[in-house]
């Protein structure tokens, strides 16, 4: 099967499951697990930040950053179908009482000028204190439903500029981070600077099977710690798991380009068949949307299936396939081939 799914879906290499064998373990609730300490170390230096702490998973990073900026009943900006929004089944709302304003600035992201304009300006008639407060402006780098699309760091920067200028706090969702620093040639700690927090995964395109990291400031992340563990995410002797993070780290980032190489020859393919609708010039990381109206995505995914090829359908004709470490040149040809025939049939 070629599973183009996810980037998700990656099974931990031989090497790496030596590193994660041979590991170093100890208590984490207590701090005590030593190889945890060194993947947050190491991510805090890479994004430039003072300290990290290691979760489970991206949702449960996000989520905990957003409980520690704002206050129940806050407002948080973020882009249209956020993952923080769209993507986590509601727990901003369930798990801290917040409300979510989708900006449109086209491709899931937006300018300064659109915070400016969310932000609430009482008049002098008015008691501030009657207007819901934005307390928390969020990026998603590179964004989820809009393709991978990376941020273009002048943008970012002007956005994290004007939540300053508004005396909000800021928070990155960069789950899929170091494919906008694979892209773009950006270090991730040039996309982070101007973030309070910012959220990495290593469970996607690095390959690792487990976890999420948030970093920041000594105090934010001091703080965030009282989160993960009132959210559940208490781990014990977790260096098994970080041990895995901590080879992706070393060894899958510089490969992420392969990644968007093959993701940009599946797009190039699909741009030329009968049926199939994308803008492959938006392909800029791994992730491929496309539409194959009027044919149902769930009875194309299916037949593609039963030709040995794995997409993920989303809505009534829309579909996404993603390329990963474990995806060569040659299965997407082969996956094209695939869906070549299904189309024809």
């Amino acid at each position: 099967m070629i599973d183009l799914r996810s980037d998700t879906v990656t099974q931990p290499t031989e090497p790496m499951r030596k590193a994660m064998a041979a590991a170093e373990v100890g208590d984490d609730v207590f701090r005590g697990d030593p190889t945890v300490r060194e993947l947050e170390e190491t991510v805090a230096d890479l994004l430039g930040k003072e300290d990290a702490v290691y979760v489970p998973t991206g949702t449960m990073s996000n989520q905990i950053a957003l409980r520690t900026h704002t206050q129940p009943g806050d407002i948080v900006l973020a882009g249209t179908d956020a993952h923080i929004d769209s993507h986590e089944i509601g727990a901003a709302n369930a798990l801290a009482g917040l409300t979510i304003h989708q900006l449109d600035g086209g491709h899931g992201t937006f300018e300064a000028h659109h915070v400016a304009a969310a932000i609430p300006d009482p008049p002098e008639s008015m008691p501030p204190h009657l207007f819901q407060p934005v307390t928390l402006i969020a990026c998603e780098n590179t964004h989820n439903g809009a393709g991978g699309i990376v941020w273009p760091l002048e943008r970012l920067n002007g956005v994290a500029a004007a939540a300053r200028a508004a005396g909000a706090a800021t928070h990155m969702d960069g789950a899929r981070l170091w494919n906008a620093t694979a892209a773009s040639g950006v270090s991730e700690a040039e996309f982070a600077a101007g973030f309070d927090t910012t959220s990495v995964c290593f469970s996607k395109g690095l390959g690792a099977p487990v976890g999420s990291a948030l970093v920041g400031s000594a105090d934010l992340i001091g703080q965030a710690r009282r989160f993960k563990q009132m959210y559940g995410g208490g781990f014990r002797q977790a260096g098994v798991i970080a041990a895995g993070a901590l080879y992706a780290l070393e060894n899958n980032r510089e490969r992420l380009v392969e990644d968007h190489a093959n993701a940009t020859r599946l797009a190039a393919g699909l741009a030329e068949m009968p049926g199939i609708s994308l803008e492959a010039g938006l392909v800029e990381t791994n992730i491929v949307y496309f539409d194959v109206a009027p044919t149902k995505a769930a009875d194309f995914c299916a037949a593609l299936h039963d030709a040995g090829v794995a997409m993920l359908p989303l809505g009534a004709n829309r579909v996404r396939a993603v390329t990963h470490l474990e995806i060569s040149s040659r299965d997407i040809d082969k996956a094209l081939a695939a869906i070549s025939t299904v189309l024809h049939q």
